[in-house]
């Protein structure tokens, strides 16, 4: 290995959505590496009547795809109706403890709230988790709220309806592509030109998507393909740049759960 290569950055770039990355940006910064912050996503609240908005008492469980979702939903709710507790009886339930952790910080939630996740231990925190939680109810709830963007989570959802659950999908936010300006761009364009392969977190398969098409946009797809990356889902794997023979050594991809401890363990892995 030549002095250039051995000096060159740890570039790690952190596409959540905004607000979601300066933590791990700290740890990440503390061990040596090079954060760079780069939403993929824009993500923005949905205007909706209140004679249009379903209200949590109707229901038996709510679930939230994300924090964003709860945030967003109660927003929308203290819009219509003012502030208001969450209902005695209706259970919340979230994909994985880190969004249930933010479920619970939530002023509308009290202690005596029952949010249903799946564990730290979990093989991962995604919708099939979720699921193998509700499984283990003594039955399953006969109504369902689930509360998530314009799209996603249709597999959950489905799945509750083949068994006989009466759902309802309620859009809370919009996520769209991000637009990045040519600052955003400067320091991905001289990382390019030193051979700087930049190790990428994926959190979505609609951000992988995003990033690939303002990369391609920007001429740094050939550079993006030779990157590494970290995802939270296997399936997100199939959303990355696809290795050719000749494009050199195949990506680094590291597969984690969904939570900032786990995220930053396989950077360091990396």
């Amino acid at each position: 290995m030549d002095g250039a290569t051995a000096q060159a950055p740890r570039v790690a770039v952190l596409t959540r959505p905004a607000g979601r990355n300066e933590a791990l940006a700290d740890r990440l910064r503390g061990a040596g590496w090079m954060p760079c912050i780069l939403p993929a996503l824009d993500i923005q609240p949905l205007a909706v009547a209140a004679a249009d908005l379903p209200r949590p008492a109707d229901y038996d469980l709510v679930v939230f795809v994300s924090g964003n979702a709860a945030r967003f939903y109660l927003d929308q709710l203290a819009r219509a109706d003012g502030q208001a507790p969450w209902p005695a009886g209706v259970m919340a339930a979230t994909v994985g403890p880190a969004s249930a952790a933010g479920l619970r910080e939530l002023p509308a939630f009290g202690a005596n709230t029952t949010v249903l996740h799946p564990g730290d231990q979990a093989a991962s925190h995604d919708s099939e988790a979720l699921w193998e939680v509700l499984c283990g109810l003594p039955r399953l709830p006969a109504r369902v709220l689930l509360v998530r963007g314009t799209q996603g989570r249709d597999w959950l959802g489905d799945r509750l309806q083949a068994h006989g659950v009466a759902v309802t999908r309620h859009a809370a936010y919009v996520r769209r592509p991000a637009q990045w300006n040519e600052s955003a761009f400067a320091p991905l364009r001289r990382w390019a030109t030193q051979g700087v392969a930049a190790t990428w977190l994926i959190t979505s398969g609609e951000g992988a998507d995003a990033v690939e098409e303002q990369l391609r946009g920007a001429g740094l797809a050939g550079w993006w393909g030779r990157c590494g990356f970290v995802v939270t889902h296997p399936s997100l794997a199939r959303r990355l740049p696809q290795h050719a023979p000749d494009m050199g050594p195949q990506a680094m991809v590291k597969i984690c759960l969904p939570n900032d401890e786990s995220i930053f363990q396989a950077f360091v892995a990396a």
